[in-house]
């Protein structure tokens, strides 16, 4: 049988993906049964406990294969980044209507109606998938109508498929965002999770981990003696760890020494790092 990375793969010693029969060894294998994220962050563990700990995070409207149900936990596997874990089956509902817009804002509302003033309902996450089926107008601001009748801004959705043109402008606009080690929204992001998401933002769709990207995302590259040869974009390694260059001299990252995403100078960066886990393993290109 050939090696297949647990977090990619949807395979256990009693069940596995149909699509993986004859290549792992499992008991059953069974197809995926189609369903959406229905809350705003639903948390991807390791293990179908509420203490185990979190891996990743999905978004509002993003679908997902569910091989597995049992406990109250469902064994999913995410389609837009492959990620594979234990999931609430509360925080899952069957596909209905494909979503129509993405949010754009970092976070934003949703009302029981088209009006600001009313009590808010839920917030949402950049890159969270809503379906809208009209529109509404309340003192000048205007609103999406989702198909329970809620509301949320106009200005702060965009049609599925519009891209951001930089994908750093969109890490950039979650500085300050609290670190969440797994954490994959505007709530709470970790290194990897914030070059995922600001990438899938601008249209390209990237592995979850940080060690998955620093193997798989882009090309290696050469910085130089100095990092002279780096420019923005442009992605820095260290073990368990990835920051996104800014501009030549200095990074964005989402990290446990401020526990937040913020900007810092790369020689800073690695001066300051590398007493405790050493100096960059790699940089590329995506």
């Amino acid at each position: 049988m050939t090696a297949r990375d647990n977090r990619l793969h949807a395979f256990r010693p009693d069940l596995a993906d149909a699509r993986l029969e004859g290549e792992v060894a499992a008991e059953r294998f069974v197809a995926g049964r189609p369903a959406r994220v229905a809350v705003p962050v639903a948390d991807v563990r390791k293990a179908p406990r509420p203490d185990a700990g979190l891996n990743t995070q999905l978004l509002c409207g993003d679908d997902v294969l569910v091989f597995d149900e049992a406990g109250g936990f469902a064994w999913l596997q995410a389609e837009r980044d492959g990620y594979v874990g234990y999931v609430s089956a509360a925080d899952l509902a069957p596909r209905g209507a494909d979503p129509t817009h993405v949010v754009t804002a970092p976070r934003s509302f949703v009302y029981p109606g088209p009006d600001m003033k009313l009590p808010r309902v839920r917030a949402l996450s950049i890159g969270s998938r809503v379906t809208v089926t009209g529109e509404a107008e309340t003192r000048g601001t205007r609103y999406g109508l989702l198909p329970s009748g809620e509301a949320i801004v106009l200005q702060h959705l965009a049609p599925i498929g519009t891209l951001a043109d930089d994908f750093v402008s969109v890490a950039e606009r979650l500085i300050d965002t609290p670190y969440l080690w797994g954490g994959s929204s505007a709530f709470g992001i970790d290194c990897s999770g914030l070059v995922q998401l600001s990438m899938h933002m601008a249209g390209r769709d990237v592995l979850r981990d940080s060690d998955m990207q620093a193997g798989a995302l882009g090309t290696p590259l050469d910085p130089g003696p100095d990092h002279s040869a780096l420019r923005r974009g442009d992605l820095v390694f260290w073990k368990g760890h990835v920051a996104i260059m800014t501009d030549a001299a200095n990074m964005i990252h989402a990290n446990g020494h401020t526990m937040t995403v913020a900007r810092e100078g790369l020689s800073e960066a690695i001066a300051r790092i590398g007493y405790l886990y050493g100096g960059p393993t790699g940089f590329r290109r995506p």
